[in-house]
């Protein structure tokens, strides 16, 4: 028997391994890495990483002996590059071929690059890996203006970040408001009005139409309502494109993302995909959905070691996140898409409060701020079912539980 080949040592290729050990996978386990460096968190990155307050030993997932204790064969620097389905092997950039019996792709996604003239000079970066931030850092010991574009998640944590290391700081978003993608509205002026406390020069409904450069580096933007702006950094925090290359290839089905159903499997069932690159049916969306978390890669790893061990789950848990900003937590929990009434709960002005999604009466999503009592409630009460809820409800439902 061939075993288990799991393509990316991420959260979700790493987690996989560890599920399938500790339900007592007796075959062996093959993770193949693309980085040189063991297998590390992602969420510090942006954040303690960045500014230094975390090294990269408390990044790591594991100790280096953690693998090989567990039968896990761990190979860094190994780059997939082909899948045969009809051998049921694949094959790295290097030429070794690794056998599989169950094949699973958790390949992550890749930071989406700017598009405008000027991308390409130098100082133009994305933020995706342990080296990218590590080469971001070494450019802001030495820079003063640094350009975020983008205002979501990526592009708030590092624009925080930079400012806590003293750096000017200017964020373009073309959307009219910051995390659009996550948040309600009241949620995104909230945090607008703390990056601007913060000294953060936000530019909303606005683009980048074109970066300028001095001697093949960077020196400025120009955004797409014609104003210049002096820079020595830009960063793109535009989001990121599902890594589905290699399945593609391999004649797979994709749709923004590798198109698995709710057992995390394929359009070959011999072959998982999770984490980042999976595209799934989710209860709490409408349709076919693809989530970038460490929760969602987690909670997907343990359907994949369920099913290599033979036995049936799907995945249907209550997608939530996190994002870390100043001394701000913002917790989300659900998908407020579609909500037709909102109630919010707490004060502002204390920077704690938690709003509260509705749809046809029934609660479908909470965003909170330093209020993580009102979070893990919400958890509990997406994933029984949630029955409609009124606002005296809502108080009876959270206010015992309020932090104090």
């Amino acid at each position: 028997m061939n075993g288990t080949v799991i393509i990316g040592a991420g959260q979700a290729g790493v987690q996989t391994a560890v599920e399938l050990r500790a339900a007592g996978y007796g075959g062996s386990v093959t993770l193949l890495g693309a980085e040189l460096a063991l297998p590390y968190h992602r969420p510090p990155l942006s954040k303690a990483y960045l500014t230094g307050e975390k090294g990269a030993d408390a990044l790591l997932m594991r100790g280096p002996s953690f693998y090989s204790e567990q039968a896990i064969a761990l190979h860094q620097g190994a780059d997939v590059i082909a899948i045969d389905r009809a051998s049921k092997s694949v094959k790295t950039a290097v030429g070794r071929r690794f056998g599989y019996d169950h094949l699973v792709l958790a390949t992550g996604a890749s930071a989406r690059p700017l598009g405008c003239p000027g991308a390409d000079l130098d100082g133009v970066m994305v933020l995706r890996s342990r080296a990218d931030t590590e080469a971001l850092k070494l450019r802001l010991e030495a820079a003063a203006r640094l350009v975020v574009v983008g205002g979501g998640f990526i592009g708030l944590e590092v624009a925080a970040s930079a400012r806590k290391l003293g750096k000017q700081v200017t964020v373009i978003e073309m959307q009219d408001r910051l995390m659009a993608r996550a948040v309600g509205p009241d949620v995104s002026s909230f945090f607008a009005e703390v990056h601007r406390q913060n000294g953060v020069d936000l530019r909303l409904g606005d683009g980048i139409a074109a970066i300028a450069g001095r001697n093949g580096a960077v020196s400025g933007v120009r955004t797409s309502s014609g104003v210049e702006l002096a820079c020595d950094i830009v960063l793109a925090g535009i989001g990121v494109s599902p890594r589905t290359e290699l399945a593609e290839a391999a004649g797979l089905s994709i749709a923004n993302g590798i198109v698995v159903d709710s057992a995390q499997r394929t359009s070959d069932p011999q072959v998982f995909a999770l984490g980042d690159c999976a595209s799934f049916p989710n209860p709490y969306g409408d349709g076919m959905i693809r989530l970038e978390s460490v929760q969602n890669a987690v909670d997907q790893a343990k359907i994949v070691a369920t099913g290599i061990m033979g036995h049936q789950a799907r995945y249907q848990a209550v997608p939530w996140f996190w994002s870390d900003q100043y001394d701000l937590k913002l917790q989300m929990v659900g998908l407020s898409h579609g909500h037709d009434h909102v109630e919010e709960r707490g004060n502002r002005a204390d920077r704690r409060f938690s709003v509260f999604y509705v749809k046809a009466g029934r609660l479908i999503a909470i965003d909170s701020v330093n209020r993580p009592a009102d979070h893990m409630r919400g958890r509990k009460l997406l994933a029984a079912g949630a029955p409609p809820i009124t606002p005296d409800e809502i108080d009876t439902h959270f206010a015992a539980r309020r932090d104090t």
